[in-house]
Formats: structure tokens, sequence, C-alpha cells
């Protein structure tokens, strides 16, 4: 009888991990797919992923389009929304953005750790001239790549932040991003202590960030606060954007109760 229901339950697992990694697909791809596309992303059989997509449809966690491909249903808008308004330091660190936005006059974005990825939550739009970057709400990219990443991290043991970097660091597409899990590791650490990261080409070709960490009350980088701008307006307004930036992040750390001494 054991044996049955420990085979059962494994079997409801590997059923919801079929399911999330579907989710995540569809996610990463930031659009609809058809159901043999998703299979072949997923590297399962077919059948098997379209009898899991059909169960998501039916409980409203994928919608067919028209054309008959699959995306994202109304019930994980509700999930987001219902975990976003429980999120206090989002919500700060959303009016800290656009408040950020207006006295920079440039792109400024919060950033989340997703495992080993660093995402983007949010973002405002800069207003100094023509300017866009690939990245835009939903982007995922490794933590070595940005500024961002590395913060996201630097408040963990010099062991885990050597195994994160160890199993997740990747070569950037510009190949300019660090790759060496040491060095990383100590960058990392550096950065957070000293409370801002620059990286300047790692990510995009001509691109800047230069990022805070948000840390909630138990000192660990939940978020991160970061500019991004061309690379050649940052010797003009480096001063202004790493004070800037900084003053942000500290502002939505009060917020939540932190007190610097």
């Amino acid at each position: 009888m054991k044996d049955n229901a420990t085979g059962a339950r494994r079997s409801r697992t590997s059923g919801i991990d079929r399911a999330l990694q579907i989710l995540d697909i569809l996610t990463e791809r930031h659009g609809p797919m058809t159901s043999y596309e998703v299979a072949k992303v997923a590297g399962a059989p077919p059948s098997t992923i379209y009898k899991v997509i059909d169960e998501l449809v039916d409980r409203s966690m994928l919608v067919r389009t028209k054309d008959g491909q699959v995306w994202l249903g109304p019930r994980l808008m509700r999930y987001g929304l219902a975990y976003r308004a429980r999120m206090s330091a989002f919500n700060e660190a959303e009016r800290a953005m656009f408040a950020l936005n207006e006295r920079v006059r440039e792109m400024v974005q919060i950033c989340a750790r997703d495992e080993g990825m660093m995402q983007v939550v949010a973002m405002a739009e800069g207003s100094s001239g023509p300017f866009r970057v690939t990245s835009d709400v939903g982007t995922r990219v490794p933590l070595n790549w940005t500024a961002s990443g590395r913060l996201l991290v630097g408040h963990l043991p010099d062991s885990q932040r050597l195994e994160i970097f160890t199993q997740h660091a990747r070569p950037s597409n510009t190949r300019l991003a660090e790759t060496d899990p040491v060095r990383l590791a100590e960058i990392s650490r550096t950065d957070f202590l000293d409370g801002l990261s620059v990286q300047i080409d790692t990510s995009e070709d001509q691109v800047a960030c230069i990022a805070a960490p948000i840390r909630d009350l138990d000192g660990m980088c939940r978020l991160t606060m970061s500019v991004v701008m061309p690379k050649h307006r940052v010797e003009e307004k480096f001063d202004l954007v790493s004070r800037e930036v900084r003053a942000a992040a500290r502002e939505v750390e009060r917020a939540l109760g932190l007190h610097h001494g």
C-alpha cells in the first residue's frame, strides 16, 4: 500500500513539474506557441505535453488563441496580482522607481532574482533622447551579465555565492561578462557592501547599468534599483546617477523599516 501511495505522489509531482516547465517556456518566449513547439523545447513526448496543456487550459491557467496556439491564462494574472499586492517592498520600490526616473531622466528598472537568473520586474522608460534596450519587463538573463544580478546574491555566504556562479555563470552575447566563479563571488560581495554595482557592455553592446541593492530587514537583497543608459552618457552623468540610485534604494529600505547608521 505504501509503495502505491509513494508512486502516486511521484506521479503527481512529475505532473506539477511538467506544468511548471510549460509555464516557464511560454514566459521565457514572451509569446504564444503551438503545443508541438512547447513539446520540442521541453524535450518531452508531444502526447505528454498535449495532455498537460489540455488540463491547464481547462483550469484557465492557459488559453488557446484563434490560431490554435497556447498562452498564459487569466488565472495566472489573478495569482500575480494577489502576489504583487502583498509585496510591500515591490510597491515601495515601484514608487521610488518613478521618482528616480524623473530625477535622472534615464531608464530605470527594478530587478529580482529567479534562481540563477536576474529578472526585470518593473521598468520606467527614460526621457533623455532615443534609447532602447532589449530587456523589458519579464526579461531574464544570467546573474553574471548585469550589475543587478551580482547584487542579488551579494548578501549570501561565500560558499553559496561561489556555488551559484559555478552553476549559472554563462558567457554573455557581447562576450564581456565575467564568467570566473571565484572572481564573480568576490565582486558580488564587494559591490553589495559598497551599495553600488556598475557594468558596461556586458549584457548589451553600448549599454551601461548602474544598480543599488534594496535590502530587507534581514539584510538580504531581494530587489535592485538600476539605471540603464547609453554608454556614451556614463562619464557625464555617473556621479548624478550613482548618487540618485543609491538614494532611491535607501528610500525604499527606510520605508520598509530598515534604519541606516
